[in-house]
Order: structure tokens, then C-alpha cells, then sequence
């Protein structure tokens, strides 16, 4: 491996180790918006993941997979935050 593919490994890693962090906001919260940014905020995390993999590996098609994922994320938070103020 190249040095640049242990920066992108650690960088996963590291991302990784923050989702499990996250895991505990998104269970135990204090409200419900808590939990609604918290899984934005894994969601985001897992398409970055699935970006470093991408170039790491030279794949496009995770690339493609990740732009997905982040539109469909996107729209899922707009519908949820439209949900908790109760205009669905």
C-alpha cells in the first residue's frame, strides 16, 4: 500500500470510529430533533466513507453510489424535519 492509501484508511477509520459515537446520540438523545441531526450527520459520514473508497480503490461507481446515497439522505432529513413540525 501507498502512503496516500494508509491517509485514506486512517481517514475511514477515524470516520468509523466517530459513527459508533454517534450511535449513542442517535439512541439516547435528549429530543427528537437530537436524533434527526445525529443521523444526518452518520449519513454523511457513511457517503464520505463511501467517497474515500472510491479513490482509494479508483472505483466510479462508488462515487455514483454515494452521490445517491447523499440526495436520497437529503430528502429523507427535509421529510422527517417536515414531519416533527407536524406539516405532513
Amino acid at each position: 500500500m501507498s502512503a496516500s492509501q494508509y491517509l485514506f484508511a486512517g481517514t475511514a477509520f477515524v470516520m468509523a470510529v466517530l459513527i459508533v459515537a454517534l450511535l449513542g446520540r442517535l439512541i439516547a438523545g435528549p429530543t427528537t430533533p437530537d436524533r434527526l441531526v445525529a443521523l444526518d450527520l452518520v449519513n454523511t459520514l457513511v457517503s464520505g466513507i463511501m467517497l474515500l473508497s472510491g479513490a482509494v480503490y479508483d472505483a466510479v461507481v462508488m462515487v455514483d453510489v454515494a452521490i445517491v446515497y447523499m440526495a436520497l439522505s437529503f430528502v429523507s432529513t427535509l421529510y422527517f424535519a417536515r414531519y416533527l413540525e407536524g406539516g405532513v
